[in-house]
């Protein structure tokens, strides 16, 4: 292939669009009531990737619209997911060139912070709107989001390769 001529997928914007997309349908699969709680993250992780790996297409404004989209489709307060995803989003394009260069299970350990910080904006800004919360369960994501992003990172890196995103 030319190196001037575009990739197959129109600049790989499809692809990372429909990544997000798989993402959000992650996210509203129904699953048991005990494990409901340590559903992963999976919006935010692949937001995190696609900003650490492609800082100038994917960024703030990126993770404000998809915050939006998820709050309509979580059926949330408008606003709350959109803001703790820019902040996520924020973090990450100052910490990016830093977590390029971790290992994976450092990046997974990072990750997990991100999650973290991302899980207590949401239900803090949740506590605002009534919605209190007893417990900590509700952080229970971060770590599950930790142990499943290396292979998360695996198959999007292939996915950022197989279809040459730049």
């Amino acid at each position: 292939m030319n190196a001037g001529a575009p990739t197959p997928s129109g600049g790989g914007g499809l692809i990372i669009l429909a990544t997000f997309l798989v993402g959000l349908m992650l996210s509203q699969i129904p699953l048991p009531y005990f494990v409901e709680w340590a559903r992963p993250e999976w919006v935010a992780m692949i937001l995190i990737y696609w900003v650490m790996a492609l800082p100038h297409r994917v960024g703030m404004g990126v993770a404000f619209f998809l915050g939006l989209f998820l709050d309509v489709i979580k059926g949330s307060v408008l606003g709350l997911n959109a803001l703790s995803l820019t902040i996520i989003a924020f973090l990450t394009l100052l910490l990016h060139q830093r977590l390029r260069m971790f290992p994976v299970v450092q990046q997974a350990l990072m990750v997990m912070v991100l999650v973290g910080i991302n899980q207590l904006l949401f239900h803090w800004m949740q506590a605002f709107t009534g919605y209190t919360g007893d417990n900590l369960i509700f952080l229970l994501p971060c770590l599950v989001s930790a142990v499943l992003w290396p292979w998360l990172f695996v198959v999007l890196r292939g996915i950022r390769r197989l279809f040459r995103i730049k």
